[in-house]
């Protein structure tokens, strides 16, 4: 296999080097001896999953003090600092959407600079001081307002000054920049851990995959039930200094494998070698590329990267077929190589693992497109679905009512159970029949996800209408429909079903598709389809809002939802995921997996049986 694949390469590249980005990390000395200082084993064997109890177990805790520290804020905001919903609600989602931001920031230091294990220690760091300013904000009376003081209205007089909303932001800054840190480089750092040049080693990727979000919903249903329980039952004090004091367990457990751990060192500046592609393609943009271009060996190639031990470290990118424009970056014209082997000038010349690299990039940016409608759905639990279950039945025996507020615990439920019964069960039984060694595609995946986000919906539309028609028939001064909130559970299992097949089928492929060098880029993108998602829901509801409730017709989004049409906007969601659907599917029809000359040689000598 070994001279078939030399023979292969032979024909397909020529072996020079270059000093381009791509094949030169752009570190000052001081990040390389800090690296060695703190990655000694860079080169050692991958340990797989002895190293999965630190990341998995450092992950699920700081996932409880995150989100545990922001699960009940907006009642926070509301009753300590007095603030107006609209004032609370709009302070929670600007932090969601910039922390979701700010995570291509983390990202890109993690890959450029100081590599994913440096990048999640500070921002464990920062998130740490960010919970520590919060938990100060419950403990000491002056960081707060006092008591609220009705005036004759019964309005409440007392308000935040501007040190103690200041203080207050301060903290949530610091909890963003630390969350916007480890949540895009926490899942690429254990795939590092494995070796995915094997059928093996993606097969264990898939898994970890799998469990990393199984133990991420149950950490969150931990935290809408015990931890908000303490929080509004006991004290706010209590409740912010459990997830602080989690945090504070969590970076010495982080730390503690980072003997076993395995490193990727950072490649440096990949935009700037994307910039070269783009302007190394432009102005060839003249040259005309045939079909036997590479087999002629005319493509400029780097000689492959390797460790102190002369080990290959980066796999070498196929040649592919889309975008052949963007291979003339790569096309060796007259003077362009330099005497010692090396392209002169890296803005009109580049190797073909440059090139080859964004177009890894760039043919995932249409299915990335069409991950944010497809989350307005997941967007809408915390809001209409609560307004929902405010009117319906919420008595479980004679003596005691769910929280309106717990009715997403059974799509978290339904995430919990679904995906190890997917690694366990389904999936090899998938496998068996597609002979995939993912058992379904990563694009099928995200397609069944779609599909259950856009049924999801229906059922959430036919079931408000059936609400909507008991509560307005009965004559009921509370407007409460003799109808019991378990009618919402089918469209919470379904938005956990959602999850399991569309969010995770996005993670991982992204993880997948995305070159080496930018793992941690390629995995802030669901983050970034979430916040689009938060924007695109609220751009809805105004539309809708504004639109709606004319010509004596009842607003669609009435406070009211016994007067309103709640069920038209779930049918109006469910008919732009179906638009986006069929957009989806006409990307996913044309695109190709990545491949590697690594990947392909352990295909074949180890099929998938």
């Amino acid at each position: 296999m070994g001279d078939k694949s030399n023979s292969f390469l032979s024909l397909c590249f020529r072996k020079r080097k270059c000093d381009s980005p791509s094949s030169k990390p752009l570190l000052q000395q001081k990040d390389e001896d800090l690296h060695q200082l703190l990655d000694p084993n860079t080169t050692k064997n991958k340990f797989g999953w002895k190293a999965m109890p630190y990341i998995l177990g450092t992950e699920s805790i700081s996932t409880m003090a995150t989100f545990g520290m922001t699960a009940n804020f907006m009642v926070y905001l509301v009753r300590e600092y007095h603030m107006e919903q609209v004032t609370a609600a709009n302070i929670i989602n600007i932090w969601i959407c910039s922390y979701c931001l700010l995570s291509i920031v983390g990202a890109s230091i993690a890959d450029i600079y100081l590599g994913k294990f440096l990048t999640i220690a500070f921002a464990s760091l920062a998130t740490l001081t960010g919970m520590v300013t919060i938990t100060l904000t419950a403990l000491v009376p002056q960081l707060r307002p006092p008591p609220c003081i009705l005036d004759d209205s019964l309005q409440c007089v007392s308000s935040a000054t501007i040190t103690q909303l200041g203080f207050l932001l301060a903290g949530l800054c610091w909890l963003g920049i630390g969350t916007g840190g480890i949540r895009p480089c926490s899942i690429p750092f254990g795939i590092d851990q494995f070796d995915s040049t094997t059928v093996e080693g993606r097969k264990s990727v898939g898994s970890y995959l799998n469990w990393y979000y199984t133990l991420s919903s149950l950490v969150l249903m931990i935290n809408q039930t015990l931890v908000v329980y303490i929080q509004d039952s006991v004290s706010w004090s209590l409740g912010f200094g459990i997830p602080t004091l989690l945090m504070l367990c969590a970076i010495p457990l982080f730390l503690a494998g980072s003997k076993i751990y395995f490193y990727v060192k950072p490649e440096g500046s990949t935009f700037s070698s994307f910039a070269h592609v783009l302007v190394a393609a432009y102005k060839k943009r003249c040259l005309k590329l045939h079909n036997d271009e590479r087999v002629r060996g005319v493509f400029f190639d780097a000689s492959p990267k390797v460790d102190g031990k002369g080990n290959v470290v980066q796999s070498k990118l196929l040649l592919s077929t889309e975008f052949r424009f963007l291979k003339k970056a790569a096309l060796v014209v007259d003077n362009e190589v330099s005497d010692d082997g090396s392209c002169a000038n890296p803005w009109r010349l580049c190797s073909i693992q440059q090139v080859e690299e964004v177009i890894c990039v760039v043919k995932t940016l249409p299915i990335w497109a069409s991950g944010a409608i497809f989350l307005i759905a997941y967007a809408q639990e915390g809001t209409f679905v609560v307004s929902q279950a405010l009117r319906m039945d919420r008595h479980i025996g004679l003596n005691f009512e769910m929280p309106a507020g717990s009715i997403k615990l059974m799509s978290m439920m339904t995430v919990i159970i679904s995906l190890p019964l997917y690694n366990r069960v389904l999936q090899p039984a998938i496998r068996k029949i597609t002979k995939h060694e993912d058992g379904l595609p990563a694009l099928q995946r995200i397609g069944i996800g779609y599909f259950f986000s856009i049924l999801c919906m229906m059922v959430a539309g036919l079931i408000e209408q059936r609400r909507r028609a008991l509560a307005t028939s009965q004559d009921s001064s509370n407007g409460i429909a003799a109808m019991s909130v378990f009618w919402l559970f089918p469209q919470q299992i379904l938005l956990g079903l959602l999850e399991v097949f569309g969010t995770v089928g996005h993670i991982e492929f992204y993880n997948k598709e995305f070159p080496e060098s930018m793992k941690s880029i390629g995995n802030s993108l669901p983050y970034l389809c979430l916040a689009g998602a938060t924007y695109l829901s609220s751009v809805v509801v105004s539309i809708v809002h504004s639109v709606t409730g004319k010509h004596g017709q009842p607003n669609w989004l009435d406070n009211d939802i016994n007067v309103g049409r709640l069920d038209n906007y779930y049918f109006l969601i469910a008919g732009l995921g179906v638009v986006n659907f069929l957009y989806f599917l006409s990307c996913a029809r044309g695109y190709t997996y990545k491949a590697s000359v690594k990947a392909v040689e352990s295909v074949e000598t180890n099929p998938i049986v």
